[in-house]
């Protein structure tokens, strides 16, 4: 999840999705024929789950330069005998499984950069790492758990290659650069990877991903339709007429004029957008401008971000903020001019897609452990593999039970802690959300 897109999560739940969900909850599904295999080779190979996971945390690497990482990646799947291409979007790694037996397509996905973070976990793999960023050194930590993203897909990638005669269709693993976002200048993560045709040769047909969440270890928190937020950001640049401070009506003050477009911002969602629908964002983060008390400036920005749960929400603010901006600025003689960077589209998993696997979430983790989740503000490039076939992407908990979730750190913290009990299930969860699909189930 993007580190400056990370906001509070808006506690909105919705009901149970439909008859049929609600008929899935009366009783076990059917698991397919592989997944008692499943459960022994998690079991079995899960000390080296924890080794890599182990691996990648201690050398942790930023967006777009995970060298060291993919190379680890691209190594071990070849040695489960797969196709492996390299160098998708940057440093990416695919991994092409072909089963025994014809039928569909299903890609696993996992992200793989680290954040400029110092770690303060005091645990044994402690990463020490340091890079550049910005133009400036900084700690490198993966404080978003992909490290854990990476060990559990390896996982189910070694538990997968294992099952090969018996799968009925393909499995396509793909390691994901810069899901973060890429350096300034770069283009990178899901939508670079969608472009160079990661979700083509084969085909796919579905795709599932994952993100650890400090919910109770072992948790699983899904939703089907929106799951999480758009995330564009903006910057205003408003021109007035400096002047003295004690004059102020030689010039255009832009300052007052910023203010008064922040508080029209405001309006956006409190009377433009129905938020029984569809909530939405607008935050401004930064006002700069002047440099003393008793010089009125020439200018004035403000950056902000929106978020929001639907497209044409999304557009819709996008063109209020413009407008507001623009009107408040010239009702005041001053000028304003409106700079969007469009980040991820709206997180939506496929419902139909969800519904379907619902019931490989209950058995393999437990029906008491699956829960339906909240619209969450925070943003996921998965959005752009979900915008061209059907996906599904759901939380893992990871912490401690001894722990109160509540007090945990968040994602992006330096005090940000997984517990490993969590990869086993992660393993388990996947491999069998890949059979199920497979077998049509």
């Amino acid at each position: 999840m993007k580190r400056k897109l990370l906001v509070a999560a808006m506690v909105l739940l919705i009901p149970q999705a439909g008859l049929k969900t609600r008929l899935y909850a009366q009783g076990p599904a059917a698991a397919n024929p592989l997944a008692g295999d499943v459960e022994k080779i998690s079991a079995e190979i899960n000390p080296q789950v924890v080794a890599w996971r182990r691996d990648f945390h201690k050398n942790p690497e930023l967006g777009n330069r995970e060298t060291r990482t993919s190379k680890i990646i691209a190594d071990e799947l070849k040695k489960l005998g797969m196709e492996v291409k390299t160098g998708v979007a940057t440093t990416g790694v695919v991994g092409i499984l072909r089963g025994g037996l014809p039928g569909p397509v299903v890609a696993l996905r996992s992200d793989m950069d680290a954040l400029p973070v110092a770690e303060q976990v005091d645990v044994p793999f402690k990463s020490t790492a340091k890079a550049q960023w910005n133009g400036q050194e900084v700690g490198v930590m993966h404080a978003c758990g992909h490290d854990n993203h990476m060990a559990i897909l390896l996982g189910t990638a070694t538990a997968l290659a294992r099952m090969r005669d018996k799968l009925p269709g393909t499995v396509k693993f793909i390691f994901q650069p810069a899901e973060e976002g890429p350096p300034p200048g770069e283009t990178g993560g899901a939508e670079q990877m969608v472009k160079e045709n990661v979700l083509e040769n084969p085909k796919v047909d579905a795709v599932f991903g994952l993100h650890v969440f400090p919910f109770p270890v072992g948790q699983i928190v899904y939703r089907p339709g929106a799951l999480m937020a758009s995330a564009d950001s903006f910057v205003i640049k408003i021109k007035g007429k400096q002047t003295h401070g004690a004059i102020p009506w030689g010039g255009i003050d832009p300052i007052v004029t910023g203010s008064q477009i922040v508080m029209g911002l405001q309006t956006i969602i409190s009377r433009s957008v129905n938020i029984t629908e569809a909530p939405a964002v607008v935050t401004i983060g930064r006002f700069t401008g002047g440099n003393r008390s008793n010089i009125v400036p020439e200018e004035v920005e403000l950056e902000g971000t929106i978020r929001a749960f639907d497209e044409d929400v999304r557009k819709d603010i996008q063109k209020r903020v413009h407008d507001i901006a623009t009107h408040i600025a010239e009702s005041a003689g001053a000028t304003a001019t409106i700079t969007y960077t469009l980040g991820y589209p709206v997180t939506r998993n496929d419902s139909a897609l969800t519904e379907r696997m619902l019931p490989t979430l209950r058995r393999v983790a437990g029906a008491e452990n699956v829960k339906l989740g909240a619209l969450t503000g925070t943003a996921e490039d998965f959005s752009f593999f979900e915008q061209k076939v059907p996906g599904m992407f759901f939380f893992l908990g990871v912490t401690p039970k001894d722990q109160d979730p509540s007090k945990a750190a968040m994602n992006h913290s330096p005090l940000f802690f997984a517990d490993e009990a969590a990869l086993p299930i992660g393993v388990r969860v996947m491999t069998n959300l890949a059979l199920d699909y497979l077998f049509g189930k």
